[in-house]
C-alpha cells in the first residue's frame, strides 16, 4: 500500500470511529478496521448485516447502512498489501471495474434498462442467462408481444388498483419495521424469474418474517416489476408515470409522490415535506426513500388539522396552554378562550379545564413556532373532528388544475383544460388587507363627519373593515432552493466532491489561457468605447428637429427631415460600415473568374475519383468502415452518389449526417446538381424545422440531431441502407450518442453498412471503438507547410495576427492569406480595424480584400470567399473554425493561427452553458497548417511559443459531450429506454456531474419522477425538437389555455436577431422597437411583434418599416407550422388566452423557474441559483422598469452579464409550478439570500477599517 492510499486508509477508519462514537459511544480503531474487513467480505447490505449479526454486534439498520455508504465511498482506490480483501471493482484499474465503482456510488445512474437496451444492446448483460432465456421465448413473435403486452395492459387496469387496495388494508393492520432497499435492489437484479416466482409463493404462504424484510414500495408495484420481465411493452408504460397509474395511486395512496397532496394530505402514510426534511439528515439514504405500509410514523412538528391528545400545562385569563402528545419534539400551543366551548361565551378558563388535565384539541395554524390550538372543534369523549371541513385539502380537480403538471401527481390532468382558467380571475382581483378595530372606527367616524368621502375608499366594508392593500405594503416574499435531491439520486450530491469536472484548458496558469482571459478584457474595453462614441454622437446631433415621423401633418421643410435622418451614427446614407461595402461589391462584385469545367470533369478532378472501385469494394466487404481524407478530397459529396450508381438504394435510403445545419443544406444542393434531379426528389435534406425531402428520396443529408430524433422512433432504423457518419472528427454530442446507437444496430442487422468519415488522423480511435473496423484513406493534395512560432507569448493576440496580415501582406510572396478567429465579433472588429489601417498606408499599397465568414453571414456574402482574388491584389480570409475542416478554400498559401477558439462549456454548478474562448488542441493545430499547404507550399505562422504548443495545447479537443447541458440528450436516451446512463457504450463518458445535473434538471421540469423514470409529460416533452425547458413550456401551456400564445413566443425564440438598428437610422429603430414593448416583457413583445405582422397580412414592407427582419420572421413562421403539426398529431389544443397575459407568464415560468432572479438592492438582479449579480439588457422592454421579480431567457455576457428575453413573474409561481425545486423560506429563520448581505457603517478614514466591531470596542476599554 503506498503512502497515499495509507493516508486513505487512515481517512476511513477515522470517519469510522467517529460515527461509532456518534451513535454508540464507542471509539475504537481495531472494531473500525474489522468493519471494514467484514464489508469487503460481504458486499451487499443484507449479508453485511447478517455478518456483523453474527458477530455480535446487533447495530440499527440506518447505522449499518450508513457505514456501509461510507466504506464504499472512501476506500482506498486500489488493493493494499496488508491483508484487507477489497472488493475487484476497487482492486483493478480497466474502465469496467470504474464503471462498476461509479455505479455502487450513483445507482440513479446504473437503473436497469427498460425493453429498448434489452431487446438491443446485447453488449450490456445487465441480465442473467436465465432471464434471456426466457425473454427470448416469450419474445418469439413481435405481433403476439404488442397484443400481449397490450392484454395486459388492459387486465392491469381492471384488476390493480383492487389488489393493491386489499395488499394495503392487509399490510396496515400488521406491525412492521422500515428496512433499508438495496436488498430489495440486490434481489431484483441478480434473481432470475423462477426464483422470483419461488420468492413469491413463498411470500404469499408466511409473511411473518418476510414482512420485516419486504422492501419499501408496495407489493403490487413488487408484481409490475416482476412481470416486466415476460413483457416489455407492459413493463415499459407501467414503469412511466401514465393515465392508469395516477389513477391507482389515487386510490391505494402507496407511495403517493403528489407533493400538493403530500402538504395537505392528513392520512398517517403521508408524510409532508417538511417533516420529511427534517428527519432526512438522521435517516440513512435507503430509508430516506420512503417507510413500511405498515408504520404509522411519529412525527416531529405538529400539522394543521390533525386531532391530538395533550395535558393542560398552563392557564392564563385568555386561555390555556396545552402540551401535545405523539410528537417527537415537545411542542406546546394555545387553546384561546374563545375556542374552548362551542356554546355560550366564558368568562373563566377554570370554569371548562384544569391543571394537567388531558384534552383532545385540533391544530387550527402554526406560525414558527406559536402553535394556535382549538378544543371546541373536538369531541372531548370520541376524540371526533367536529369540523372536518376546515383543513380538507380542496378538490382533486381544483388541485390539478393549479399545477396541471405538478411534479408528481398522475398525468390524467396534463391536457384538463375545462377549469384550467379558473384560477386567473383570482389574479385579477385587488388584494386587500384587514384593518385593526380602532382604525376601522376612526375611518367610520371620518365618513360620517364628512372628512372622507365614501367613493374615495370602495372597498371599505364596515363589518370586516377590509381596504385595497398596495403593492409595495405586500411584505417581502423569500424563495429558496430546496436542498434535498430528488428520491432516485438520494446521497449522490455528498459523493459529487469526489469527482473532478473534466479539465477544457491544460494549464490555466499558461500563457495561452491568460492571453484569453486578456483579449475578452480588451474586447470589453473596445466595446466600451463603441458604446461612448455612440453616445456622444447621439448628444452632438440636434435633439429638438427629430420627431417628425410622429407628426401626423409634418411641414415640408428639408431642415427638419436632414436632421431627423443624420441623428445616430455614421451620419450618411450607408446601412454598412465602409469595410462591409467593399465586401459586397458593387464594380467588384467578382473578383475572378470561376472554373469552366463542367460537373462531369469536377468529379472527376477530385482525389477520391480514382479510389471509387476500390472503395466500393471495401464498403461491400466490410460492415464498418473508418475513411480518412483531406477536406476537400469529395468524401461528402461522392461517396453517397457511388453508393446510390452500386445499388445500394436498392435495399433503403443513404443516410449521410452533417454536423451543421449550413453543411447539410448546401451539401444536399452540390448533390442534387450532380446527380441530376431538383432538390428534394431523389437527393434532399433534413433539418431541424425544415424537411425537403420526398417519398422518392434515396439519397438523405442530415443534421446528426435529425438521425437521433429519428433513432427515438424506429431504433433500428430500417428504412436506410446505408448510414454515413460525416465529420465524425468533430465529436458533436449528438454524434458521440449516435456512435452508441448506431453500434448496437448494426449487431442487430448485418445488412445495415456504416461508414464513419473523418479529415484528422485520429480514425484508429473509431476503428477500436468499431469493433477493430478497417480504416480506408484517401491521400490528399498535401504539399509541405512551414510553421513558424512566435519567440514571446502575444498578450493581444487581436492586434499581433492584424500585424502578421498586413506583414504577409507586404513582404511575402503573392498568396491568398486565411485568418483564424475565434466568433462574428471578433471577426468585424478585426475587419473594420484591418480596413482602417491599409487604407491609412496610402493608394501604392497593393489592394488587400477582406473578406469575413461566421455562420450569420449572409450566404451570399460567404460564398464571395470562393473567388479568385484579381491580379495584382491578395484575399484575407477572416473566419471562425468552420474553415478548418468543413470549407475548402482555393489559394490559400498562408494561414495566421492565434491558437484560440470558443467552445461552449457547461457550468454544472449553475446548470448552463456559455461560450468560452479556450485554446485550441494540437490536432486542430495541425489541421489549421495543413489548410496553407493544399495549393502549394505554404506557410503557417502561429501567434504561440513552441512550448506553448507542446505543454498547453491538449493532444485532441474535448468531445462536446463532456463539456455541455446533457439534459436533451438524456431525455432522448431515456425515451429509448436507456435509464443506465453509466453501461450506454460512449466512445468517451460524460463526466458523472454532468449526468446527475441533467437528472436533476429533468426532475424538476417534472419530466423524471421520484424513482428516475420517464413520465408521461417526459415522454411528451421528447417529441418536440427543442429543449427540455420550451418544451415543458409548450405542453403546460395547453393546460393553462394559452398554447397559441406561447406557441408563437417558442417559434420566436427558436430565431435569432428579429430586430435590426441600422447605423445612420437607429434612433428610429429604437423608437419603433419601443412601440411594440410589453409591460409583462420581451416575450410578450416578441408576440406582439409576431401578431402585428400577421394582422398585417405577413407584409414585407411591415418589416421594412418597423426595422424588423423578414427572413427571421419567415423562418419563425415555419418553425411555428412545424410545432403545429406536432401538437396536432399529439391531439393538444391550440387555445389562445385572449387578454390574460398572466397565463402566457405562468407558462414560461412552468419552463424557465431555474432561471429567476430577484432584484439586488446594490446593483442589478440576483440570480436564485447561485447569486450571480445579472443585468437586463439595454435592448429589453423591462430595463427601465426594473421589476422586484423576473425570469430569463438566456445570459449573455459582454461588458456585463445580462439577461435577454426577460419577463415579469409573481414569486409564488416558482413555488406552484416547482415544488421540487423551490420552496417559502421560514419566516422565522434568516434566508441564505439574507445572510449573504453584509452591513457596514460608513466608511470613517479617522479609523482603521474594522474599529467599528464591538470586538475591538471592549478591548480599547480594558
Amino acid at each position: 500500500m503506498d503512502e497515499l492510499q495509507k493516508l486513505e486508509h487512515l481517512s476511513l477508519v477515522s470517519k469510522l470511529c467517529t460515527e461509532l462514537d456518534n451513535h454508540l459511544g464507542i471509539n475504537d480503531k481495531d472494531l473500525a478496521e474489522f468493519i471494514i474487513h467484514l464489508e469487503s467480505q460481504n458486499p451487499t447490505l443484507e449479508d453485511f448485516r447478517k455478518a456483523l449479526n453474527q458477530h455480535g454486534a446487533e447495530f440499527p439498520n440506518s447505522l449499518v447502512a450508513n457505514l456501509q455508504r461510507i466504506i464504499k465511498l472512501m476506500r482506498p482506490s486500489s488493493a493494499n498489501n496488508n491483508g484487507d480483501i477489497y472488493d475487484k471493482a476497487s482492486n483493478s484499474n480497466d474502465p469496467s471495474s470504474r464503471t462498476a465503482q461509479l455505479a455502487k456510488m450513483f445507482p440513479g445512474l446504473a437503473m436497469p434498462n427498460d425493453k429498448f437496451s434489452e431487446e438491443h444492446i446485447s453488449s450490456d448483460k445487465i441480465y442473467s442467462k436465465e432471464e434471456s432465456r426466457v425473454k427470448q421465448k416469450n419474445l418469439g413473435n413481435d405481433d403476439l408481444n404488442i397484443v400481449d403486452a397490450a392484454m395486459n395492459e388492459l387486465a392491469a387496469l381492471a384488476s390493480e388498483s383492487d389488489k393493491m387496495n386489499k395488499q394495503n388494508e392487509s399490510v396496515k393492520k400488521k406491525e412492521g419495521k422500515p428496512c433499508s432497499e438495496s436488498k430489495y435492489k440486490d434481489r431484483k437484479r441478480t434473481k432470475s424469474y423462477e426464483e422470483e416466482k419461488k420468492a413469491r409463493k413463498e411470500r404469499s404462504r408466511s409473511r411473518s418474517k418476510y414482512r420485516k424484510d419486504v422492501s419499501k414500495r408496495s407489493p403490487g408495484r413488487d408484481r409490475s416489476r416482476i412481470s416486466g420481465h415476460r413483457h416489455h411493452e407492459h413493463r415499459r408504460y407501467s414503469r412511466s408515470r401514465s393515465n392508469d397509474r395516477s389513477n391507482r395511486r389515487r386510490k391505494s395512496r402507496s407511495q403517493s409522490n403528489d407533493r400538493s397532496n403530500r402538504k395537505r394530505n392528513s392520512q398517517p402514510r403521508s408524510h409532508d415535506r417538511s417533516n420529511h426534511r427534517r428527519s432526512s439528515h438522521s435517516q440513512s439514504p435507503e430509508s430516506k426513500r420512503g417507510k413500511t405500509v405498515s408504520s404509522i410514523p411519529i412525527t416531529d412538528d405538529p400539522e394543521p388539522g390533525k386531532i391530538y391528545s395533550g395535558k393542560v400545562a398552563n392557564i392564563v385569563p385568555f386561555g390555556c396552554f396545552v402540551q401535545l402528545y405523539g410528537l417527537r419534539k415537545r411542542w406546546e400551543g394555545l387553546v384561546h378562550i374563545s375556542q374552548l366551548r362551542s356554546e355560550g361565551r366564558v368568562t373563566d378558563v377554570t370554569e371548562i379545564v384544569s391543571r394537567n388535565s388531558i384534552v383532545k384539541v385540533k391544530v387550527l395554524s402554526i406560525t414558527g413556532l406559536k402553535v394556535s390550538l382549538s378544543m371546541k372543534e373536538v369531541d372531548q369523549d370520541t376524540g371526533e373532528d367536529l369540523n372536518p371541513l376546515s383543513h380538507a385539502p380542496p378538490p382533486e380537480n381544483e388541485l390539478l388544475d393549479r399545477n396541471p403538471d405538478r411534479p408528481f401527481g398522475g398525468g390524467t390532468s396534463l391536457l384538463n383544460l375545462q377549469r384550467a382558467g379558473d384560477n386567473d380571475e383570482s389574479d385579477s382581483r385587488k388584494r386587500v388587507t384587514r384593518i385593526s378595530s380602532p382604525e376601522r372606527w376612526e375611518i367610520k367616524q371620518m365618513i360620517s363627519s364628512g372628512v372622507l368621502d365614501r367613493s374615495d375608499l370602495p372597498d371599505f366594508d364596515e363589518e370586516t373593515g377590509l381596504l385595497p392593500k398596495d403593492e409595495d405594503d405586500e411584505e417581502d416574499i423569500e424563495i429558496e432552493i430546496v436542498e434535498e435531491e430528488p428520491p432516485f439520486l438520494a446521497g449522490h450530491g455528498r459523493a459529487l466532491h469526489d469527482l473532478s469536472p473534466v479539465r477544457i484548458v491544460k494549464n490555466p496558469d499558461g500563457s495561452l489561457a491568460q492571453a484569453a482571459m486578456m483579449q475578452s478584457a480588451l474586447s470589453k474595453e473596445r466595446r466600451e468605447q463603441k458604446m461612448l462614441q455612440r453616445e456622444q454622437d447621439m448628444e452632438a446631433a440636434p435633439t429638438g428637429l427629430n420627431k417628425n415621423w410622429i407628426d401626423p401633418l409634418p411641414d415640408e421643410d428639408t431642415s427638419r427631415t436632414l436632421s431627423a435622418n443624420t441623428r445616430g451614427l455614421g451620419g450618411g446614407p450607408a446601412e454598412v460600415p465602409e469595410w462591409k461595402k467593399h465586401v459586397i461589391g458593387g464594380k467588384k462584385s467578382s473578383f475572378g473568374k470561376k472554373t469552366d469545367m463542367s460537373l462531369v470533369e469536377q468529379r472527376q478532378s477530385l482525389p477520391i475519383y480514382k479510389l471509387r472501385d476500390d472503395l466500393i469494394k471495401a464498403v461491400t466487404n466490410n460492415q464498418i468502415l473508418i475513411v480518412i481524407g483531406e477536406t476537400g478530397s469529395g468524401k461528402t459529396t461522392q461517396i453517397t452518389q457511388y453508393l446510390a450508381e452500386c445499388g445500394f438504394t436498392a435495399r433503403g435510403k443513404i443516410g449521410c449526417t452533417q454536423p451543421r445545419r449550413v453543411a447539410a443544406m448546401s451539401v444536399a444542393k452540390r448533390v442534387a446538381e450532380e446527380y441530376g434531379c431538383r432538390l428534394g426528389q431523389e437527393v434532399g435534406y433534413t433539418i431541424r424545422f425544415e424537411d425537403c425531402t420526398s417519398p422518392e428520396t434515396v439519397i438523405k443529408y442530415m443534421t446528426d440531431g435529425m438521425l437521433l430524433r429519428e433513432c427515438l422512433i424506429e431504433s433500428d432504423l430500417k428504412s436506410y441502407s446505408v448510414i454515413m457518419l460525416d465529420e465524425a472528427h468533430e465529436r458533436t454530442i449528438h454524434t458521440d450518442v449516435l456512435f452508441g446507437l448506431l453500434k448496437s444496430a448494426v449487431q442487430k442487422r448485418p445488412e445495415l453498412k456504416l461508414i464513419v468519415t473523418s479529415a484528422t488522423l485520429d480514425a484508429v480511435k473509431f476503428s477500436q471503438y468499431f469493433f477493430e473496423a478497417p480504416i480506408f484513406t484517401i491521400p490528399g493534395r498535401t504539399f509541405p507547410v512551414e510553421v513558424l512560432y512566435t519567440k514571446e507569448p502575444e498578450t493581444d493576440y487581436l492586434d499581433a495576427s492584424l500585424i502578421t496580415v498586413m506583414q504577409i501582406h507586404l513582404r511575402e510572396p503573392p498568396g491568398d492569406i486565411l485568418l483564424f478567429l475565434t466568433g462574428q465579433e471578433e471577426i468585424d472588429t478585426a475587419c473594420e480595424i484591418l480596413y482602417e489601417r491599409m487604407k491609412s498606408l496610402g493608394p501604392d499599397v497593393p489592394e488587400l480584400i477582406i473578406l469575413p465568414v461566421y455562420s450569420a453571414l449572409p450566404s451570399e456574402m460567404q460564398t464571395r470567399i470562393f473567388d479568385p482574388a484579381p491580379p495584382g491584389s491578395r484575399k484575407v480570409v477572416i473566419a471562425t473554425n468552420i474553415a478548418e475542416t468543413s470549407l475548402t478554400i482555393d489559394g490559400i498559401f498562408y494561414v495566421v493561427d492565434p491558437g484560440f477558439v470558443k467552445q461552449k462549456v457547461y457550468n454544472s454548478k449553475t446548470g448552463m452553458d456559455s461560450l468560452v474562448v479556450t485554446p485550441i488542441s494540437q490536432a486542430a493545430a495541425k489541421q489549421r497548417a495543413g489548410r496553407a499547404g493544399r495549393t502549394g507550399p505554404g506557410k503557417c505562422y502561429r501567434l504561440y511559443t513552441e512550448r506553448a504548443y507542446r505543454d498547453e495545447m491538449l493532444p485532441t479537443p474535448v468531445p462536446e459531450i463532456q463539456r455541455t447541458n446533457l439534459a436533451t440528450t438524456v431525455l432522448q436516451l431515456k425515451t429509448m429506454g436507456i435509464n443506465d446512463l453509466l453501461h450506454f457504450d460512449f466512445m468517451d463518458a460524460p463526466p458523472v456531474e454532468s449526468l446527475v445535473m441533467a437528472l436533476e434538471q429533468l426532475h424538476s421540469l417534472s419530466a423524471l419522477d421520484d424513482e428516475g423514470l420517464l413520465t408521461r409529460l417526459g415522454r411528451r416533452m421528447a417529441e418536440f425538437p427543442l429543449e427540455p425547458n420550451l418544451s415543458k413550456m409548450l405542453i403546460m401551456s395547453v393546460a393553462l389555455q394559452c398554447s397559441d400564445e406561447i406557441l408563437t413566443i417558442v417559434s420566436m425564440l427558436s430565431v435569432q436577431n428579429v430586430f435590426y438598428r441600422p447605423k445612420d437610422k437607429q434612433a428610429l429603430a429604437d423608437q419603433k422597437k419601443a412601440k411594440f414593448n410589453q409591460i409583462e416583457g420581451d416575450h410578450l413583445t416578441l408576440l406582439a411583434v409576431y401578431n402585428s405582422w400577421k394582422n398585417n397580412k405577413f407584409s414585407n414592407a411591415w418589416c421594412y418599416e418597423n426595422f424588423v427582419q423578414i427572413r427571421t420572421l419567415k423562418r419563425s413562421q415555419d418553425v411555428r407550422k412545424q410545432l403545429l403539426g406536432i401538437m396536432d398529431r399529439h391531439k393538444l389544443d391550440v387555445v389562445s388566452a385572449g387578454k390574460k397575459s398572466v397565463r402566457i407568464q405562468k407558462a414560461i415560468c412552468s419552463g424557465f423557474f431555474r432561471n429567476a432572479a430577484k432584484k439586488d438592492p446594490q446593483e442589478g438582479y440576483r440570480t436564485l441559483v447561485d447569486s450571480q449579480v445579472v443585468y437586463i439588457h439595454p435592448s429589453s422592454a423591462l430595463f427601465n422598469r426594473q421589476p422586484e421579480w423576473v425570469i430569463y431567457h438566456e445570459l449573455v455576457q459582454t461588458t456585463k452579464e445580462y439577461t435577454r428575453e426577460v419577463t415579469t413573474i409573481d414569486p409564488k409561481w416558482l413555488v406552484e409550478f416547482a415544488p421540487s425545486f423551490f420552496r417559502f423560506s421560514d419566516p422565522t429563520k434568516l434566508s441564505k439570500f439574507k445572510k449573504n448581505q453584509r452591513l457596514e457603517p460608513l466608511y470613517n478614514k479617522y479609523e482603521e477599517p474594522n474599529a467599528w466591531r464591538i470586538s475591538r470596542v471592549r478591548r480599547r476599554r480594558n
